[in-house]
């Protein structure tokens, strides 16, 4: 450990991660983990002697390497060390971290364009939920562009956008993408979504919790009986969304709904998993998103009255005309801005939904580029 282990630090979306080569970590999964919890300085609050940011969103971990399988460009394994436990968690993507992985990838020679090039189009296969992602950013002289005249929430200032395109995300970490096969159950006495579109979320109507919804998460965080229950919920949901006992793990997440305040279609409050969020990830966004087109349920009931008509009672296809295909964005407010999500839907002709493709926005940057030295 004399010499460090080479390491960019970027910003993905409105989260922060160390960028690592995959051949520059152990194998072994616990090898590998206790490296990463002594490089970003956990378990400790403050993170004082690593590179963690003291908050889960600002201490993640992004394994890139080259496609061993030929399914993809570039392989990408996201990890969550936990701050304040020795805990590493495998169990879900980031979606914003991803947004990194292309530019990283081309920085560090794991992919290259063609000279001339302005565009650079990377497949990422997303080891931890087995599934695909292309990422589409501007480049110039071979390497990315960081500055641009994308803002996105949550983020000072503007840069280059970088388009995610998601592929068959739909219960790549559940089994589908709605577990239960219910849009609506019962969770600890609570009507709640169970989905996973790219990330598992309990998706409750923050009413009914005794909140709002439009508290800050400071003070959401503060009210200790609410956070009892959605443990609770939490706890009985993981063992429903056949992810087993999840007390230790980092999924579901927990989104409240409330209708919108800002002109948007629906407002949110994130729990991940117990602190509640700034904003909302990218893909718990999408599949938030993706819950409101269930007829019936806490996301689409806190939708305005024109917009859940406009969308239909389920988006399922006509039974003598077939199925219906059809893309959808929807505007999701969260406590720093808002999140465009778009996902295309097929309407199956038993009324059943099948998500064909997500697509969202991000923007990344490198923000230091060198040797990180663990503990």
């Amino acid at each position: 450990m004399s010499t460090g282990v080479r390491c960019m630090i970027m910003r993905g979306g409105t989260s922060k991660a160390a960028y690592l080569l995959a051949g520059d970590v152990p194998d072994d999964p616990a090898e590998r983990d206790d490296l990463l919890l002594r490089i970003v300085g956990s378990p400790d609050p403050r993170q004082i002697d690593g590179i963690g940011g003291a908050h889960p969103l600002t201490t993640k971990v992004a394994i890139v390497g080259a496609s061993r399988d030929g399914r993809a460009d570039v392989e990408y394994l996201f990890l969550q060390p936990s701050v304040d436990e020795a805990v590493v968690s495998d169990q879900q993507n980031c979606g914003n971290i991803l947004a990194g992985v292309g530019p990283f990838a081309l920085e560090r020679g794991l992919v290259r364009v063609a000279a001339g090039a302005a565009t650079a189009t990377v497949r990422i296969h997303m080891r931890n939920t087995d599934s695909i992602a292309t990422a589409t950013f501007p480049v110039a002289d071979g390497l990315p562009l960081y500055s641009g005249e994308v803002a996105i929430s949550g983020v000072p200032g503007t840069a280059a956008p970088i388009r995610l395109d998601f592929e068959d995300i739909a219960g790549g970490t559940c089994g589908a993408l709605l577990p239960t096969g219910n849009p609506v159950d019962s969770v600890a006495g609570v009507a709640a979504t169970l989905i996973d579109n790219g990330m598992p979320v309990v998706v409750m109507a923050a009413a009914d919790l005794g909140v709002t919804g439009y508290e800050s998460p400071a003070e959401l965080e503060a009210n200790s009986a609410l956070r009892a229950q959605l443990e609770e919920i939490r706890l009985q949901a993981g063992k429903l969304m056949n992810l087993g006992d999840v007390s230790t793990a980092s999924v579901p997440k927990l989104t409240l709904v409330a209708p919108p305040v800002a002109g948007g279609d629906l407002s949110t409050r994130t729990f991940i998993p117990r602190r509640c969020h700034d904003a909302i990830g990218v893909l718990g966004a999408v599949s938030v998103a993706t819950a409101a087109m269930f007829d019936g349920s806490p996301a689409a009931a806190v939708l305005p009255p024109a917009r859940r008509a406009e969308l239909g009672a389920s988006a399922g296809g006509d039974r003598d005309a077939g199925p219906a295909a059809r893309e959808v964005t929807l505007v999701v407010e969260h406590p720093t801005g808002t999140f465009d999500a778009a996902v295309r839907l097929v309407g199956e002709a038993d009324g059943s939904l099948r998500v064909e493709r997500a697509g969202i926005v991000r923007t990344a940057r490198k923000l230091m580029d060198g040797a990180v030295f663990p503990r």
